[in-house]
């Protein structure tokens, strides 16, 4: 497609009311192949379909890895991403997990710049919305033989979106299906997790819920929910699973974690049985539940329940939670100084591929 085209297709383009989250498709995205052992030349181009073959490795055996990330422009003059350099880096060990190359920072970088500034004009800027991006890898050569592609596809759509979940949610504990298990791909931002999760999230939502909690396998210990890290209040304190292999390291969950000890918020990262979690909301010490993730954010739970039909009801609904959310959103949205060094200029590639490399 021509410049002048793509030109006319963002000048026709117009936002929808209401927007949802991951709903609604910006027009352009960007692509770059890889074959011949190096990364092509990366366009930006009209949002649509592409062509893969159906024996692809991607389709047969999953062999894919993506990352969320997030553009706001609310308070700022310019888009801004959050901690963009852990993304690639998670995105990277998704890939060696899987026998894909790496996605170079220049390429990278220059994805994100060109998608963000041709989609500037629509960023939606109200509070808790943003443009969401989703950087995406492929395997692509067709081959029935388990073995990995040598040839592979990098994209990054953008979905101009409001937060993932506007109201408190419903949780049901998994106890029969696992979504990952030490030694494989659960640490990693892989579809395959997905995939696995989607049986028990639609029992969870026929049941009442609105998502599962789930277990690992064989000590019945908390790890996380379909898409968010799950954290708990427990006298006055903030306790999370820690990491383990099989739990996704989450840039949301670690910028919580930082911001909890900046707020004088006792921080505990430990193994967390799910029965000893119940005794807990039993008895009043565990007063608050809730989950995070680059689309959510925080997303506080109001019901703790099981597949029979046992629920727990939460002491407090959104109140830690909605004290941390704010202080990181005022962060992300340009309302709050970022003593961290968080977020970095969306639009300017060579300022994004400095703080990549660095």
């Amino acid at each position: 497609m021509s410049t002048e085209a793509l030109k006319t297709l963002l000048n026709n383009y117009q936002l929808p009311t209401p927007l949802g989250f991951g709903q609604e498709f910006a027009p352009v995205m960007y692509r770059a192949d890889y074959c011949d052992s190096r990364w092509q030349q990366g366009t930006l181009q009209a949002f649509g379909e592409i062509r893969i073959n159906p024996a692809a490795t991607a389709v047969q055996f999953a062999q894919q890895a993506f990352e969320g990330m997030k553009a706001y422009q609310v308070n700022q003059a310019t888009p801004a991403l959050f901690r963009p350099e852990i993304n690639l880096r998670r995105l990277n060990r998704s890939a060696g997990r899987l026998c894909m190359p790496d996605v170079p920072a220049e390429l990278f970088a220059q994805a994100l710049t060109s998608v963000i500034k041709a989609c500037q004009p629509f960023i939606p800027g109200s509070t808790g919305q943003s443009l969401y991006l989703r950087p995406t890898l492929l395997g692509t050569d067709p081959n029935f033989a388990v073995k990995s592609s040598e040839k592979f596809t990098f994209l990054v759509l953008a979905s101009p979106s409001d937060a993932y979940y506007a109201a408190p949610i419903k949780v049901m504990i998994e106890r029969n299906d696992c979504r990952a298990a030490l030694g494989g791909t659960g640490a990693n931002k892989v579809g395959g997790n997905y995939g696995a999760s989607l049986q028990a999230t639609q029992k969870s939502i026929d049941l009442g819920y609105d998502q599962p909690l789930w277990l690992d396998p064989v000590e019945l210990n908390i790890e996380e929910l379909s898409g968010m890290n799950f954290m708990a209040i427990i006298d006055g304190a903030l306790h999370t699973p820690k990491l383990n292999g099989s739990i996704l390291p989450g840039i949301t969950r670690d910028s919580l974690l930082t911001l909890a000890h900046q707020l004088k918020i006792k921080v505990v990262e430990r193994t967390m049985p799910v029965d000893e979690l119940l005794n807990d909301i039993d008895t009043g010490r565990c007063s608050e539940l809730f989950a995070s993730g680059t689309a959510a954010i925080i997303c506080p739970l109001s019901e703790l329940g099981e597949a029979d039909g046992t629920r727990r009801q939460l002491p407090q609904v959104d109140n830690l939670a909605a004290k941390l959310k704010r202080a990181l959103l005022d962060i992300q949205e340009g309302y709050a100084l970022d003593m961290f060094g968080w977020m970095v200029t969306a639009s300017d590639t060579e300022q994004l591929y400095k703080r990549l490399k660095a």
